[in-house]
Order: C-alpha cells, then structure tokens, then sequence
C-alpha cells in the first residue's frame, strides 16, 4: 500500500507526531575546540563522532559562515598524504525503517569541486550519490532517503575533485532521521476507511457541540 494513503489517515485523526532526534554526533562539527575566526585540522579520532581521514574545522572563518552553528568541516583537509579524503560515521537502525538524511554543501575556490556520499550497511552499498554543483559562495542544502537493511548503517564523504588537494568541499549540518513508525507502517485500505470516518464523526460531534453552546449562550 502507498505510503500516501497513511499520510491520509494521520491527517484525518489529526495527529502529530514529532520528528525524531538526529542519529548523527557532532554533525555540525561544533564539538571541537576553534578559535572564533579560525580554523584547525585534527585527526579523525579527536573530532566527536566521525573517523577517517584528518578533517578540518572552520569557525566563520575567511567570510564564510557556517550554515548552522559557528563551525562547518573542510572534507579535502590537512595533507592526507595520496589518499582521497574520506570520513564517515556508523550509527544504530532498524531494518526496513525508512530514514531521511540531509547536509548543507559549498564549494571554497571553485564550482569544479565536488565529493561522494554514500550509505552502507554492514556488507554492502545502499546509496550513492555524487554531489558536483556547488556554489563558491552559497550553501546548498541536499535532503533525501534511505531505507535500512541492517541494524547499523554507515554514512560516508569522499572527495572526488580535488581528490587528494587540501582545498576544497566544505560540508555542515549532516543529520539523519528515522521517519515515524506509522508513516511507514502497512494499514489496510478499510481500516484507512474506518479511521478516516471516524475522524469526520468526531468533528462532526465537536461542530454539534460549540454550536449547542453558543446558542445557549444567546438565550
């Protein structure tokens, strides 16, 4: 069944639901410690959250602000010798939950760069996608979904051009969110039916109500 038909449902019994945290530490890279105007490179290991290559940390520095927070990340960082640049960072799903992640992107010196992102389990690659429009002196913000097939997932940043420079792709705000267990949920067409009339039963009971009350009130 479509997804869509639940969306109906869960507007018609009007309930709200609040989005879950982000599954992603740091992903604002505001952790580490930089000076206001700086920046600072540091191995992946002392940066909260995230492993591989060394990453580089700006603080609304060289006129570019950050696009949450005051820091954002330099993926093509302090010399990683011939190796492309890559970081990432595994966190708990469920499988078969549907989860949507987004991230801002920029370029530094020129709309030539660009990197990879990638979600996988823990045997294979669910998604991919290169990331090659980015703008020198805008954000962009990138949003889209996966649905888990393990219960723990990786996501991942690779550089792609420049592969190995130190100048280039800043990224920010990463976070990945679980969608609610009801938007994902199978809910049979007449229970959709059922809900729906029954919403319509309780507004209309409601309509009956203030509209008894005001006239009481006339009298």
């Amino acid at each position: 069944m479509k997804l869509s038909t639940v969306a109906v449902a869960t507007l018609a019994l009007g309930i709200h639901i609040n989005a879950n945290a982000n599954l992603i530490v740091n992903g604002s890279f505001e952790d580490s410690i930089v000076n206001t105007n700086s920046w600072k490179w540091f191995t992946s290991d002392k940066v909260n959250g995230w492993n591989g290559s060394n990453i580089e940390i700006w603080d609304n520095f060289g006129r570019v602000n950050a696009f949450d927070g005051t820091q954002f990340a330099e993926l093509n960082a302090h010399s990683n010798g011939s190796s492309v640049f890559s970081i990432y960072q595994t966190f708990d799903t469920e499988i078969n939950g549907i989860y949507d992640f987004s991230f801002a992107y920029r370029a530094r010196s020129n709309s030539n760069e660009a990197f990879e992102v990638s979600v996988d389990n823990a045997n294979d690659n669910i998604y991919t996608r290169v990331l090659d429009d980015h703008i020198v002196k805008a954000w962009n913000s990138f949003t889209d979904s996966f649905i888990a097939t393990s219960t723990s997932t990786t996501i991942q940043f690779t550089t792609i051009t420049p592969s190995t420079g130190t100048v280039g792709n800043f990224i920010d705000d990463i976070q990945v969110v679980q969608r609610p267990g009801l938007a994902a949920a199978v809910v049979s067409e007449p229970s959709v039916a059922a809900l729906f009339g029954f919403s319509l039963l309780t507004l209309g009971g409601f309509v009956r109500h203030r509209r008894n009350k005001t006239a009481a009130q006339t009298l």
